[in-house]
């Protein structure tokens, strides 16, 4: 919020994400940014995906700096957790008037009743 309040909407992506490791460094936060996770289909690499930040090693942040968060978005984020196995996240939006955010969640997976617990 503090950066929102500073800047407003209006700047590129990158600008809030250096802004909020400023942020988050000042208030003593443990943080990786732009954590780089290689991508496998079938057990072939294909690529990769960056986050833009781990936070405290437990949640996923992800910025936008766009006029309204659409469905692509939060599913991009979702995916993101998913391929980085966190259970909780967070995808923060810069680029409207007020800022925006959604929080997430990693989808629990249903247990077939036939299946076995380890």
């Amino acid at each position: 919020m503090e950066v929102h309040k500073y800047f407003g909407n209006g700047f590129q992506e990158v600008i809030y994400q250096r802004a909020l490791a400023i942020e988050m460094r000042s208030r003593g936060l443990v943080f990786s940014r732009e954590h780089e996770m290689d991508i496998y289909y079938k057990g072939t690499h294909i690529g990769t995906r960056r986050v833009d930040f781990f936070v405290e090693d437990k949640i996923m942040v992800e910025l936008k700096a766009v006029i309204t968060l659409e469905d692509v978005h939060l599913a991009q984020a979702l995916n993101y957790l998913e391929a980085y196995n966190m259970e909780i996240g967070l995808l923060i939006n810069f680029g409207s008037k007020s800022l925006t955010f959604r929080r997430l969640m990693k989808k629990k997976r249903k247990i077939n009743p036939s299946e076995k617990l380890v």
